[in-house]
């Protein structure tokens, strides 16, 4: 009997897996942004955070916000051709744990943001954070609102340099 070789890091199906859930958790928590939040509404939680409902047609902290709506296009455009490189390269390294789960937290974060892009228009973000040492870079202490579709790629990138280095060190 011939027995098939198990990968110790998952098949492709794990890690489209992965990104599917953070596609619902991304898109649930934005559901519920929408359903009780108006536009620019916030609610205090902490001295430091609030939850408030933000629109960014642009990306990452409102690049191209202000452009005439091509930007909307562009980055739809260029999240569809990014989770087509991530899933091929999900398919051509599935048992590489760490870099697999980076590639497929990035891919979730991708997917949310194009949804948002689609259906909306723009990007919900509702995750604000605030500190008063923040107030040279950022208005009012404010770092960018963000989303958790963001906090994926953020964590997917932080991990895609831990592999990298990781990777170095064996070397």
């Amino acid at each position: 009997m011939v027995r098939a070789k198990a990968s110790s890091g998952g098949g492709l199906l794990q890690w489209l897996g992965l990104a599917f859930i953070i596609v619902l958790i991304d898109q649930f928590t934005k559901v519920l942004i929408v359903g009780y939040y108006h536009e620019g509404q916030s609610t205090l939680v902490t001295s430091f955070f609030n939850v408030v409902r933000a629109h960014n047609p642009g990306a990452a902290f409102s690049f191209l916000a202000g452009e005439t709506g091509w930007q909307r296009w562009f980055f739809t455009a260029l999240g569809c051709v990014a989770a087509g490189v991530i899933i091929w390269m999900l398919k051509s390294h599935p048992g590489q744990k760490l870099f697999s789960f980076a590639m497929a937290c990035i891919l979730g974060g991708a997917v949310g943001n194009v949804i948002d892009r689609m259906v909306h228009g723009y990007v919900v973000d509702f995750l604000d954070f605030h500190w008063s040492w923040l107030t040279p870079v950022f208005a009012s202490g404010h770092f960018p609102a963000f989303n958790a579709a963001d906090s994926a790629i953020t964590l997917g990138a932080a991990c895609l340099i831990l592999d990298e280095l990781l990777r170095v060190r064996k070397s």
